[in-house]
């Protein structure tokens, strides 16, 4: 019967092509509205690295003014000091460990046809390779003996690479930058983040680096780090001042494999920061913290406000399109009181009408979502083209592409509900009187 139900609500769609076309076109808006805000919501705050971002997880140590809190709610600052980043490096507690700071610095190819340009470089540690598991084309990344020597080494992404050396394999070749030599060690491949995770103070959706460097060997340029840099107090003059300052701009990851391993770092932590109130420092409450990857997306909103308003607005546009929907289906089923009497009148019972129109509901449902997808995807061209930080998370994935056909099919059933009980309730005798 859902077969003979489909072509009889496909031949009902046939005969009044205007009505049905403003069912369709209508849920299409309502869907690619709800769709497209709702898409890049769900790509925004869906898990980074699944397989493990409950063991990464993001270090918090409250060393700022005794006077006043970091953040209005309390909670400690969003990065960590040179000295404490350093301390807690040495210290080698965690499974894995990675301090790391964002640097930009001048390029000087040696290719001729190539200009000189600056580069966004990823100042850390060789963990942090193993942490974050950013695929290799070509190489590795160096060792933990280079980061203890200062290694001058680099780590390029895909597309530096192809930059410089043409997207040959370039380990072994040289990077000079602001005069100075680096030996390429790996070469990355494509790295697809939806979100800059591992560095959400500087911007979750800003470009990702070009070049990894050792950290130790960063430090030795004596160049500030290009990201955010929050002081509560002067830092003094001169660049070992600023390392023993109390200025936060560096952030630190580990690793903790187990429930247990995380419970010993956070009383490491404990022990770290009351052994430095001893000598004056951490004037404030112990309030350290170690969020996971999900759990520092959350606090860092890295689905801001903005975009949550505008996917409720993106619904509730849709809700209107069901409302129109609803009345046009009503218009629409209302017209065809003497066919359903009819068949009531040959022996189909209500259930069985009820069933024929909700098809022919559904039917309208698909088509709209069909079209709507179509619809969703020219939204989220948009969306990339006019918001270039959004990029990332402005494309359909395949469980949005689901959901986009379910969600049409399903408002349009929806919106089907009260025209069809009402074509049920037709009376045969009043529609068959001569």
């Amino acid at each position: 019967m859902f077969t003979y139900y489909l072509q009889l609500g496909l031949r009902s769609l046939k005969r009044n092509p205007i009505l049905t076309a403003l069912m369709v076109v209508g849920i299409a808006l309502g869907i690619a509205a709800s769709m497209t805000t709702l898409t890049v919501m769900h790509l925004m705050g869906s898990d980074p690295i699944p397989w493990k971002s409950d063991k990464l997880h993001y270090v918090q140590l409250d060393s700022w003014s005794p006077d006043e809190p970091a953040n209005d709610d309390g909670s400690p600052p969003d990065q960590v000091t040179y000295r404490d980043a350093t301390a807690l490096m040495e210290a080698a507690k965690a499974d894995k460990q990675a301090a790391m700071f964002k640097l930009v610095l001048p390029v000087q190819p040696e290719n001729p046809e190539v200009k000189p340009f600056q580069s966004l470089v990823r100042v850390t540690y060789t963990d942090f390779f193993g942490m974050f598991e950013p695929p290799f084309q070509y190489g590795g990344p160096w060792d933990r003996k280079q980061d203890t020597e200062h290694a001058r080494v680099l780590v390029l992404s895909k597309d530096v690479n192809e930059k410089l050396f043409g997207g040959q394999d370039s380990v072994g070749k040289t990077v000079r930058m602001n005069g100075i030599d680096y030996s390429v060690v790996g070469v990355l491949d494509e790295w697809k983040l939806r979100s800059k995770y591992y560095d959400l103070t500087n911007g979750a959706f800003s470009d990702p680096e070009e070049m990894y460097m050792p950290f130790t060997t960063a430090v030795d340029l004596k160049q500030r780090g290009s990201g955010n840099n929050n002081c509560w107090r002067s830092p003094g003059n001169g660049w070992e001042s600023y390392l023993e300052s109390e200025c936060v701009w560096m952030q630190m990851w580990v690793q903790l494999d187990s429930p247990a391993r995380l419970a010993e770092y956070h009383s490491f932590l404990d022990n770290y920061v009351n052994e430095q109130k001893k000598l004056g420092r951490f004037q404030r409450p112990l309030n350290n913290r170690l969020l996971d990857v999900n759990q520092w997306m959350a606090d860092q909103r890295v689905v801001s406000s903005d975009v949550q308003v505008q996917t409720g607005l993106g619904f509730a546009f849709l809700a209107v399109c069901l409302v129109n929907t609803i009345g046009l289906l009503l218009a629409k089923f209302t017209r065809k009181a003497g066919e359903v009497g009819l068949r009531r009148a040959l022996g189909a019972s209500r259930r069985e009408v009820f069933k024929q129109f909700l098809i022919e509901s559904g039917v309208i449902g698909l088509s709209g979502g069909l079209l709507g997808l179509l619809l969703t995807g020219l939204g989220l061209l948009a969306i990339r083209a006019l918001y270039t930080e959004y990029r990332t998370v402005a494309s359909l994935d395949w469980t949005m592409v689901l959901t986009t056909i379910v969600l049409a099919v399903a408002s349009a059933l929806l919106a089907g509900l009260y025209p069809t009980w009402r074509a049920c309730r037709v009376q045969p005798a009043a529609q068959l009187k001569v």
